[in-house]
């Protein structure tokens, strides 16, 4: 409806990712990166799509990043990939990472992974800001490793905003329990139930200046997915 919420687009969080990183996603539904079934899922989107995430040490993924970089933005995550592999994936023309500290090998002082490449590469990285997925002080950091940089999602499922209860993620059961969203019967985070305004209130309670977390709501994201004109 014209009164309503618009989609902006639509980011493709799978199917190209690592079996070993998937997390809540559906292992079933998994695959190697592959530029064709992307032009496929776009077209069956109306061409909506503005983010796709892919791991980039699985096969046929650098000629996919380059491929499907000119179409959108490519986004690393869900994935095991060190410094070096990271690196030749942002230079191949990815420009993102997805859900910063989880889906990926944590920061190491002799293996820095993802989350120094994409510091290094000058890509911008997302946050998850409900308190659970990340303590407070791994935010301040991100924070300034990448400044402007730096983009807040809410990462929600279909149950945010919801009573506590049993729910449905990609085809598998996942139950919310005091705000906390897990795979049916397992300690798997199964993504958050939060808002975006309740991230923004989240990071500035944990010690982000409220201009800064404002823009990394709002401003950040746009300009990540190539939304330049709205």
């Amino acid at each position: 409806p014209c009164d309503g919420a618009k989609v902006a687009g639509v980011h493709l969080e799978g199917p190209f990712l690592s079996l070993k990183k998937c997390g809540a996603q559906n292992p079933d539904n998994l695959h190697a990166p592959d530029a064709e079934l992307f032009h496929r899922l776009d077209e069956a989107s109306g061409h909506r799509v503005r983010l796709v995430t892919v791991a980039p040490e699985e096969p046929g993924a650098l000629p996919f990043i380059r491929e499907v970089s000119r179409e959108c933005t490519v986004s690393l995550g869900h994935t095991t990939a060190d410094y070096d592999t990271a690196m030749a994936a942002y230079e191949a023309g990815a420009s993102h990472a997805t859900h910063l500290y989880n889906g990926m090998d944590g920061l190491h002082h002799r293996k820095p992974g993802i989350i120094a490449a994409a510091m290094d590469a000058g890509a911008s990285a997302e946050l998850i800001c409900d308190g659970l997925h990340i303590h407070p002080a791994a935010i301040r950091l991100a924070h300034k490793l990448y400044g402007d940089k730096l983009v807040l999602v809410s990462d929600s499922l279909r149950c945010a905003g919801m009573p506590d209860g049993d729910y449905m993620l990609g085809g598998q059961p996942i139950t919310l329990s005091g705000g906390v969203a897990r795979l049916t019967g397992t300690d798997t985070l199964a993504g958050s139930a939060i808002s975006m305004l309740d991230g923004l209130r989240n990071v500035v309670a944990f010690g982000l200046p409220l201009t800064d977390a404002v823009y990394s709501s709002t401003t950040g994201p746009a300009l990540a997915v190539g939304l330049t004109d709205t």
